[in-house]
């Protein structure tokens, strides 16, 4: 496969806007649809069982095809790849396709988010093979709740091995705890504690509707100020500033040390207004949406016989016409129908 771009070079690289003249920065790039956690509020068991029909390999985009397409959405004005699933650790040789992006010209920073349980004896290669930065989904540190949340498939002790291992090898780590009311909200001063004494950065996400599976309610959801009020009682806390412009989480620290921790809150704080993330699935869909419905087939594309000329035209295309404002409108009460599941397309 020839994927060398006409003319190739930093002249290529023209950015884009949407509607609402928000730029493409950020590629979310998913390598699996599997996963071998059944958290709750994502994969539950009892719908992604053994005879769930998961994405057979000739339907998956194969590194190539994702190399080429990033290649492409870098010369649209993506800087920063995330690799997501699924588990991405489970797709095989990962580390290869990590080596072919990081050498694309204007992609300056690459990141996994990761259950973390197979992170420990991954670590050092991916670190090798370019990766910059890793998120840790781990919801409690609890064992017997964590137990709960993913479905019975893992220990806190083994992700924190992962999370260890992945500082020792010299990538920046980051926590992700998705907050649940009556689900494991009284785990947030311990999780704030801990990973504040390991000096990690903890973000604490609002629980989201994302999907159609997981029976997200509302009453559920704790929010950004509740999750900060809480904080705040027992280690006091100040607001910084976005390191850059949507930047998807609210950044703080503690007053006595200054480590650093945040707050994702789609559901009552949105940042639609300033998200530059485009989503593509393992199976070659691109989502200008993480609450979208419906994606655009990239995989057809690819495999036809388009120069990269008339695939970026395809891309600009979508991405000039993107108008989506989930958040936004499910704050107005405007949101209805179905949309694709967080494991599809990664979070």
């Amino acid at each position: 496969m020839n994927n060398d771009f006409e003319g190739e070079g930093t002249a290529m690289r023209n950015s884009v806007t949407d509607t609402l003249q928000r730029p493409l920065r950020d590629l979310r790039l998913s390598v699996t649809d599997r996963c071998n956690f059944r958290c709750r509020y994502c994969m539950p068991e009892e719908i992604f069982g053994p005879d769930y029909p998961f994405l057979s390999s000739e339907h998956i985009l194969s590194f190539d095809e994702m190399e080429r397409l990033t290649k492409l959405f870098a010369s649209l004005g993506v800087e920063k790849v995330r690799i997501t699933g699924g588990e991405p650790l489970l797709r095989k040789n990962l580390t290869a396709l990590i080596e072919r992006l990081a050498v694309i010209d204007g992609i300056r920073d690459i990141a996994i988010t990761t259950n973390g349980s197979l992170l420990k004896k991954q670590a050092s290669a991916l670190k090798q093979a370019g990766l910059h930065r890793v998120t840790v989904s781990l919801d409690s540190l609890d064992e017997e709740r964590f137990s709960s949340l993913n479905g019975n498939r893992s220990s806190v002790k083994r992700v924190l091995e992962g999370i260890e291992a992945a500082a020792d090898a010299g990538l920046q780590v980051k926590i992700n705890m998705v907050v649940q009311k009556g689900k494991n909200d009284q785990d947030i001063i311990p999780m704030a504690r801990y990973f504040k004494e390991k000096q990690h950065i903890l973000r604490f996400i609002e629980y989201m509707d994302v999907g159609n599976t997981n029976g997200w309610r509302m009453d559920e959801v704790s929010s950004k100020q509740e999750i900060l009020s809480t904080i705040g009682q027992v280690m006091p806390i100040e607001p910084l500033s976005p390191n850059y412009t949507g930047e998807v989480a609210t950044r703080f620290r503690y007053l006595d040390d200054g480590q650093e921790i945040g707050v994702i809150s789609s559901v009552t704080d949105s940042f639609c207004s300033a998200c530059s993330r485009a989503r593509v699935s393992a199976e070659g869909k691109l989502y200008t949406c993480l609450f979208a419905a419906d994606g655009f087939d990239l995989r057809n594309q690819l495999r036809s016989e388009k120069s990269d000329q008339e695939l970026l035209d395809i891309l600009s295309s979508i991405w000039n016409h993107r108008k989506d404002r989930y958040s936004d409108e499910r704050r107005d009460g405007k949101t209805a129908g179905s949309k694709v599941e967080m494991s599809h397309i990664g979070g």
